[in-house]
């Protein structure tokens, strides 16, 4: 079972992942506030538009954006 926020489940079909999950970002947004730069996940996952995220459990995750990974592939954007 597959619990978000304030306990509650999942009732998305497919089920959304769970905060641990690798793909967590992939959860339905229940709640988006971008006037302020976040929203709230169906997994209880906080996603900030900077990619960072502050997990049900109180982990931060850092921004990841995909240049920082592979910053070689969007060297052509900086010119």
């Amino acid at each position: 079972m597959n619990y978000g926020p304030l306990g509650m489940t999942c009732s998305h079909q497919p089920l959304c992942p769970s905060a641990d999950a690798s793909d967590r970002e992939a959860a339905h947004t229940i709640s988006a506030h971008p006037e302020q730069g976040w929203s709230l996940l169906c997994n209880g996952v906080l996603l900030f538009d900077d990619t960072g995220e502050l997990l049900p459990n109180g982990v931060v995750i850092a921004p990841h954006r995909p240049t920082d990974t592979h910053p070689e592939a969007f060297r052509h954007l900086a010119s």
